[in-house]
């Protein structure tokens, strides 16, 4: 018989092992001394020891999850009560205890940080709920919108909630959303209302004054035309492509009938030539408001150039289209500059100049690197016809983010 402090073989064969509960069968050994059987034993024993050691390493230093860690630990605590092993089995009963504690600690501490987190997304997701339906609200179109998108980018980088949670407040974000561009469509469309209803307007005033410019009836018919430009002027404008087309036949027919008017009263002559000096000074006036800085103002000024200029009267018919056409090309950079204070609202115009933008600083970045490359190769003659190429689209660029910029306010 052999023996050491945790086991020992008896006369036939069979290997026990000392634990607190008393000895227990190992098995038996039949192929060699009793020493080579304790020797096997204790080896699977140090084995078990190893696997024991590496688990508390892998729970200690990664992220195993508890349960991964508690079916580890059952696995080799089937092992330990087995029995198959001789060494300090309690020991290692005692090891896995201690190890399960841990692993129940480090479940809580998990369950905690997902609740912490789960409950700090949470708050998150209202907060953005929150915000999403007061810009539902506001008439500040491009800003709104621009911000609602970054809600959007914001929400999907959170963890998702339990699902009843989750969906719920994601219907409040996405009927915020859906509210605002309801909205922001209905603006536009009503925009857009107001300019077809305005081309309507002006094309009954042009129908009226084309029928008005072969009449005789000098006072009357002129006191027309000016109602008719007062109706002009109240109608607001159309559509950027009819406005010019439009004006330009309204006021065609109003030349017809006063040039035809002014060859009647030739003996005025004296009276229009004064008229003339005038209104080239209300026109010299009028250009001074250029260039627009404050369009409220101008607008206010150029509205009283106007009442002056209109009561003046009329000028030699040669000298008309001059003085009429300074007092338009300020008139005209008024309406321009209307037309981008609303173009600044207007979201799909501004996506289609940083798109312009965007191309055409691609453009010159290209050009630049292919004439460091023709300079480093030597080919002068290709590196400066591309810098004529460069040049063309370096101002096209500057002109774009001009343009670009009238978007920023």
């Amino acid at each position: 018989m052999s023996s050491d402090p945790w086991g020992r073989v008896d006369e036939t064969g069979t290997v026990y092992v000392r634990t607190a509960d008393g000895e227990q069968v190992v098995g038996s050994w039949q192929a060699g001394s009793p020493e080579e059987a304790l020797a096997y034993f204790e080896r699977k024993y140090e084995g078990l020891v190893v696997e024991i050691g590496l688990l508390e390493k892998r729970v200690k230093t990664t992220d195993l999850s508890a349960k991964d860690a508690q079916v580890a630990i059952d696995h080799l605590r089937e092992q330990v009560e087995a029995h198959h092993a001789v060494g300090d089995l309690d020991a290692l009963r005692a090891r896995l205890d201690k190890l399960v504690e841990t692993v129940d600690k480090r479940r809580e501490e998990r369950k905690a940080q997902r609740a912490k987190q789960s409950d700090e997304a949470r708050h998150a997701k209202e907060a953005l709920v929150v915000e999403a339906e007061e810009l539902a609200q506001s008439d500040q179109w491009r800003a709104a919108g621009e911000r609602l998108r970054a809600l959007v980018d914001t929400w999907k980088g959170l963890p998702r909630l339990d699902r009843k949670s989750d969906d719920e407040l994601w219907h409040r974000f996405s009927h915020a959303r859906s509210a605002f561009s309801k909205r922001r469509k209905g603006h536009f469309a009503q925009l857009d209302a107001q300019r077809e209803e305005a081309r309507r307007t002006k094309e009954r005033l042009v129908g009226e004054a084309e029928a008005l410019s072969g009449s005789t009836d000098w006072g009357p018919t002129a006191a027309r035309y000016r109602e008719l430009m007062a109706e002009w002027k109240a109608a607001g404008r159309a559509q950027r492509e009819h406005e010019d087309d439009l004006w330009n036949r309204f006021r065609g027919a109003q030349d017809v009938f006063f040039a035809a008017r002014s060859s009647v009263f030739a003996e005025r002559d004296a009276e229009q030539s004064e008229n003339l000096k005038l209104k080239e000074e209300l026109a010299e006036e009028a250009e001074k408001l250029l260039p627009i800085s404050d369009l409220k103002s101008a607008r206010a000024a150029f509205r009283s150039v106007n009442e002056r200029w209109e009561a003046i009267g009329h000028v030699p018919r040669d000298a008309r289209p001059k003085v009429e056409g300074r007092m338009h090309a300020v008139e005209r950079a008024i309406q321009e500059a209307e037309e981008a204070e609303w173009r600044r609202t207007n979201p799909e115009a501004r996506a289609r100049a940083e798109g312009l933008t965007g191309q055409l600083q691609a453009a010159v970045d290209k050009l630049r690197a292919q004439i460091e490359q023709a300079r480093a190769q030597g080919n002068n003659a290709k590196a400066d016809k591309l810098e004529r190429e460069l040049e063309g689209r370096q101002a096209l660029l500057d002109q774009a983010l001009k343009g670009l910029h009238e978007f920023g306010g």
